[in-house]
């Protein structure tokens, strides 16, 4: 597969695949005898795999050491050396979508008690002194 449809088929600009593979974000991608990149299989898994986790957050520095350490295969230590990469940007995922998930939950309890809240500040049941506290609710269920 050429650059362009490449591309295409990740969403990224021509500009982005050859700047990753410049920098080390992905190996180094065959060419054909007219001196064209050719993509293969394994360079789309690499290019599927960059733009994931770097929409996911990981750092173009870290998605290079990754890629360097896969070039130099065979090493134990390399392999865990990569594994450890995926397994701190798992554990960083997941506190991210537990952040994510309570800011959900407030939303949604502030959306159920929209109306309620309007209607007791109109009343005068509910001041500004005389509210709850939202940051004593997140270890309550919304």
């Amino acid at each position: 597969m050429n650059i362009k449809k490449a591309a295409e088929m990740f969403d990224l600009s021509v500009d982005t695949l050859r700047y990753y593979e410049r920098v080390g974000v992905i190996p180094p991608v065959g060419r054909n005898a007219s001196g064209y990149r050719e993509y293969t299989t394994n360079d789309l898994n690499w290019i599927y795999l960059a733009k994931s986790l770097r929409g996911a957050g990981l750092s173009v520095e870290s998605l290079i050491e990754f890629t360097q350490l896969a070039q130099l295969r065979g090493k134990e230590s390399v392999e865990e050396a990569q594994k450890q990469i995926l397994s701190d940007q798992l554990e960083e995922l997941d506190q991210k979508m537990a952040e994510i998930q309570d800011v959900r939950e407030l939303l949604a309890y502030k959306i159920e008690t929209y109306d309620d809240h309007i209607a007791k500040f109109k009343a005068g049941e509910m001041t500004p002194d005389k509210v709850e506290k939202l940051w004593e609710r997140k270890n309550k269920t919304f």
